[in-house]
């Protein structure tokens, strides 16, 4: 594929939450002559924006751009999308690809938007796809960095990364997706970026019960500080590089999902910090906190190759019961003395 390739006349989305509406919008915005077909699972939301322009639910009064139209009828949804982006929860995005392979176009490309390991497989999202839809790895592509959703709705400047094994998809995509307000950045390192969104959302539930918790700031400074580390050293182990850990997808994800009030596994962690049980905790979310979906995959996977993952493993075990949230302070920064310098081994 060629970056001179030309813009879709078509781009699917299938997912109509926060996350999901929010990428349609930033493609319709980006181009008006481009028809963005965004899937919802349930026929009233899709109602509601083809009726009002407003997904309510998720993003409030916040008006779509006329360009983009929603539907419950996947198959109308993904007709002849050469681009198809995925931001349906992780765990159940096996059991939705086996419906999207018979209905995706020839040759079409598929994104992920979503930042979690499959529970049982440990598998990472790109994989997930590439397992179930048989596609080679340059017709795969991930998309992560500091985005929350309600900012980038409401039009406030970020930046994101698109990566893919062949760089000329990635820059592809990213012309797809480039917006006044949004700037996505090329990358070819999947297993990096994928990790970076992964593993920020379980150190994000440990900064949020230190808040639940009233710890200070230099408790969360050196929690995220260390949380970059353990998602750094497996992304190493996994052949990611470096780079990308420093980068958007890395640093500047974990800061924002770290910090936000509108993140929600910030949110999810804040809330145990405050006494209230899992189940109270999952009553009270509107959306998936995937950090405690995925949880158990990270560090099992930190487990298969021999990876030290501290912070994940004491936040594991408080959403496992095997910790209370009070047992959890002195845990967060358990691991041997050694130099700063060594924190990536």
């Amino acid at each position: 594929m060629s970056a001179r390739r030309p813009l879709p006349a078509k781009v699917a989305v299938l997912g109509a939450g926060s996350w999901g509406t929010t990428f349609a919008k930033v493609v319709a915005d980006a181009h008006p002559d481009i028809q963005v077909s965004l899937w919802a699972r349930r026929a009233e939301v899709a109602k509601e924006i083809n009726e009002f322009h407003l997904n309510s639910q998720y993003l409030k009064d916040i008006r779509l751009p006329e360009n983009l139209a929603a539907s419950a009828d996947l198959a109308q949804v993904l007709g002849g999308a050469p681009l198809v982006v995925l931001a349906v929860p992780a765990q159940s995005v096996r059991a939705q690809l086996k419906t999207v392979k018979p209905l995706l176009a020839p040759g079409a490309v598929v994104v992920s938007l979503m930042k979690g390991l499959e529970r049982g497989t440990d598998a990472r999202m790109s994989q997930v796809i590439r397992e179930e839809l048989g596609l080679p790895q340059d017709r795969v592509a991930v998309i992560s960095g500091p985005n929350l959703a309600m900012e980038i709705a409401r039009r406030e400047p970020t930046a994101s990364v698109v990566a893919c094994t062949d760089l000329e998809v990635a820059q592809w995509i990213a012309a797809v997706c480039t917006a006044p307000y949004f700037r996505p950045y090329t990358n070819t390192d999947v297993v990096g970026v994928e990790i970076g969104g992964i593993v920020k959302n379980v150190i994000a539930l440990s900064v949020g019960i230190c808040d639940g918790k009233h710890m200070g700031d230099n408790t969360k400074a050196s929690v995220i500080t260390r949380g970059l580390a353990e998602t750094t050293r497996l992304a190493l182990a996994l052949g990611g590089e470096l780079e990308t850990m420093a980068g958007l997808a890395g640093l500047g994800d974990l800061v924002a999902t770290c910090s936000s009030p509108l993140s929600r596994n910030h949110t999810a962690g804040r809330l145990l910090g405050e006494g209230l049980s899992l189940d109270e905790v999952n009553q009270r979310m509107t959306q998936t906190a995937e950090g405690i979906k995925s949880g158990r995959a990270v560090l099992d996977l930190a487990a298969q190759m021999g990876v030290e993952m501290p912070i994940t493993e004491a936040v594991v075990a408080v959403l496992e019961g095997h910790l209370s949230v009070e047992e959890l302070a002195p845990r967060l920064l358990t691991r041997e003395l050694k130099s700063e310098g060594e924190q990536q081994q």
